[in-house]
């Protein structure tokens, strides 16, 4: 990976014994948590590779558990967040992954609305590249490309004329950068899904003025930095 400044060799301030088995697995579920808007009732946070093996002694299950809950990587009360969850009524469960995974440090997470749902109402998968630094590379089924270092849109619509247009648009209007952008789609004329990083927080606005396109049915802010 490149590294652009110096937090990206030493890590962000955390909990923890491990940047990338603490702090970006913490970074991880809170930008789950904060896609998905609310606190799920149950969560399964599948681990695959390295983070299989460590997950425990690393305390990688309590990071990712502790960024469902929005904690940030320094939050002291990370190492108790299992308890935490408990008491705020999520159910969380590790699970060991098995098959194909895009890095050694990869967890994916399953949310469901309700603990008795069979069927989870949202899915990610994160990889936790090094220095606390993540990429999320998967949302509800859709291939991504999400850092978690810049505000965040993500965006769900129908794969339709013009949809990039309409949002660059109203990005530009409020005088908002962006950075970096990444779509794909399930087929096509189907859903697609828009993530873009830019340089500038986003106003309250704009939320409802993406919504009122009958186009876009989810609109979607991350920002953990």
């Amino acid at each position: 990976m490149r590294f652009k400044d110096v937090f990206s060799i030493i890590g962000p301030p955390m909990i923890g014994p491990s940047s990338s088995h603490t702090a970006g697995a913490a970074r991880i579920g809170r930008a789950a948590r904060q896609l998905f808007g609310r606190l799920p009732q149950r969560a399964d946070v599948i681990f695959y590779g390295s983070f299989a093996a460590t997950y425990e002694g690393h305390g990688t299950y309590a990071a990712v558990v502790g960024g469902l809950l929005d904690m940030a990587t320094d939050d002291v009360r990370l190492p108790d967040s299992l308890d935490i969850a408990m008491q705020e009524g999520m159910q969380p469960e590790a699970i060991t992954g098995k098959g194909l995974y895009p890095h050694p440090n990869t967890a994916e997470l399953h949310l469901y609305e309700n603990s008795e749902d069979e069927e989870p109402a949202f899915t990610l998968v994160g990889t936790s590249i090094g220095g606390g630094n993540i990429e999320i590379v998967s949302i509800d089924g859709f291939k991504v490309k999400m850092t978690g270092n810049y505000p965040t849109l993500v965006i769900q619509n129908a794969d339709a004329p013009g949809m990039i247009a309409i949002v660059a648009r109203l990005l530009q209007h409020h005088g908002i950068n962006i950075g970096t952008m990444t779509v794909d789609r399930k087929s096509r004329s189907g859903e697609a899904m828009m993530v873009l990083e830019t340089d500038e927080d986003f106003p309250p606005t704009l939320r409802g003025e993406l919504a009122a396109y009958a186009e876009i049915h989810t609109v979607r802010f991350v920002h953990i930095t």
